[in-house]
């Protein structure tokens, strides 16, 4: 073969766009149910879901989605990468009819755990179908347009979500991804290939329960602990219990002939600076959507139609920037334009710390265009040297691992943060309950939510209580920002150290390139 000619499948462009549509159900329906949690809180328009339920309706989905992620990725390389696709397509489908008609919370929490089990076949496919259709000398290109579907995604779910809401109930918001799973399958089943690894390995079913097991172990005592407290003992329990059996997964992956998490990948700098990266990012920015969703409509009175509009700068940014990311590693390095993107997000981040009630907000838009130009400036060059430190072969590996450490540090981010919110306002609304009936005291002592639907019920004294709990979540907000900022800027230091920047010759030290594209 010519060493100049292009290796990639002659319909990887238009196979890129059917991949996009297959990732935009799985990212649309998490942007859309930021701006139904509070209609979900509420007891008349939504089941009356309390903030830790809140939180385990995100939590359940991306748990169960990272727990098979490492399984699905192996699978797919086994059975059939688009097969495994469609699969997940249909299981997402009919997971979100189900979520659309749940009667209670726990109904929801499990159908967005059985959502999880579709997505984690969703995800990791869509990846290593572009890493094995493209070339490597356009895969990052190809990368950066799929991290800017996510930004899309963004930009759309929002929005659509407060659309629906205000024309439909709120199971409508999970209705909407049935049509897109099925224009998804229907494209997949007609332009994307079959390919599979040539020397599968088995498939790791004690690896997978024992990290399924820790994790939600772990978040089922940070998320109870931050509703309810940290003195009691189920709580340290549940988080001592979910680190040891993480450990013990570890431990168990690095001695197996078939791991689902080959851990020998994070001894390559190249690998696990940028895995570092993403889950950092993931942990930090999904802990600030979380609160941010709740101050916008909550403390500022928007609407979710009108949220939803202001979640928009954040997707345009990525839009913009995600695209174009891959020429600008070439331009200056991973290195350089990584710890840009990270400048910008910690910044954007550390700014909700100054917002309060009264901040104009076009101040809040520009913070949130601000921390999508950093994300997109982080993701895809991170995503493509993940992707290329594996040969094409072990794609869904690679796939499988980043995803999973996405979804994790997601799941861990708004358990940690939303725990943090949770105590700093409990902590701040105190001193306001003793004068509360007790109907109502429970209610706004649990979270600013519960306050908002108490009021309703206390006539003349609700102003005094909603004034209350405002400037409690607000201390609150603060503080996670704080958080959210300092986790985000660590991640600058994992950069500086491993992120390769430019050669001595002045070229880049571009990611992907085709002798990058080996495990070395």
């Amino acid at each position: 073969m010519p060493p100049n000619e292009n290796t990639g499948h002659p319909r990887r462009w238009a196979i890129l766009g059917v991949l996009v549509i297959s990732l935009l159900v799985v990212v649309l329906d998490n942007t859309i149910l930021n701006v139904a949690l509070r209609t979900l809180a509420d007891p008349v328009r939504g089941l009356g879901a309390t903030q830790g339920e809140l939180e385990w309706s995100i939590n359940s989905y991306t748990l169960v989605f990272a727990g098979l992620l490492f399984t699905c990725g192996v699978l797919g390389d086994r059975v059939g990468r688009r097969r495994t696709l469609l699969v997940g397509l249909v299981l997402f489908g009919l997971a979100s009819l189900l979520s659309s008609y749940a009667q209670s919370p726990a109904q929801l929490i499990a159908a967005r755990a059985l959502m999880g089990i579709g997505g984690a076949a969703i995800m990791p496919a869509t990846l290593s179908i572009i890493s094995n259709v493209f070339d490597p000398r356009e895969r990052g290109r190809a990368i950066g347009v799929w991290a800017g579907a996510v930004g899309l995604a963004v930009a759309i779910g929002p929005v659509l979500g407060g659309l629906l809401l205000e024309h439909f109930w709120w199971g409508s918001v999970f209705l909407i991804n049935v049509p897109v799973v099925v224009l998804g399958v229907l494209l997949v089943a007609v332009l994307v290939p079959e390919s599979r690894d040539p020397s599968p390995g088995r498939i790791d079913v004690f690896g997978v329960l024992l990290s399924v097991v820790g994790l939600v172990a772990l978040t089922y005592g940070i998320i109870d602990g931050g509703e309810h407290g940290f003195g009691r003992p189920l709580v340290w329990v549940a988080i001592l219990g979910g680190v040891a059996v993480l450990a013990w997964f570890i431990a168990y992956e690095r001695r197996s002939s078939h791991p689902s998490l080959d851990v020998g990948l994070f001894r390559m700098p190249r690998f696990a600076a940028p895995v570092a990266l993403i889950g950092l990012v993931f942990f930090a920015a999904m802990g600030v959507m979380f609160f941010s969703s709740f101050y916008l409509q909550l403390v500022r009175g928007y609407s979710p139609l009108q949220t939803g509009l202001l979640f928009v700068p954040f997707a345009v940014s990525q839009l913009v920037f995600a695209p174009r990311s891959a020429l600008m590693v070439r331009r200056y390095g991973a290195r350089t334009v990584a710890v840009v993107g990270l400048v910008l997000t910690a910044v954007s981040m550390a700014a909700f710390a100054f917002v309060d009630a009264a901040t104009p907000i076009w101040v809040v838009l520009v913070v949130f265009f601000l921390l999508g130009t950093g994300m997109a400036n982080i993701m895809p060059p991170a995503t493509e040297s993940i992707m290329s430190a594996l040969p094409r072969e072990k794609a869904g590996v690679g796939s499988a691992v980043s995803n999973t450490i996405r979804q994790v540090a997601a799941a861990l981010g708004v358990a940690v943060i939303g725990s943090v919110l949770a105590a700093g306002y409990r902590s701040g609304i105190d001193p306001t309950l003793a004068d509360l009936p007790a109907a109502a005291r429970e209610g706004a002592g649990e979270s600013i939510a519960g306050a908002y639907a108490a009021a309703g019920q206390l006539g003349p004294a609700a102003p005094a209580l909603l004034a209350a709990a405002d400037d409690a979540f607000i201390s609150a907000m603060h503080l996670a920002a704080v958080i959210a900022a300092l986790v985000a800027a660590a991640g600058i230091l994992v950069a500086l150290r491993w992120l390769p920047g430019r050669t001595a010759t002045g070229a880049s030290a571009t990611l992907g390139e085709p002798e990058l594209a080996v495990a070395s």
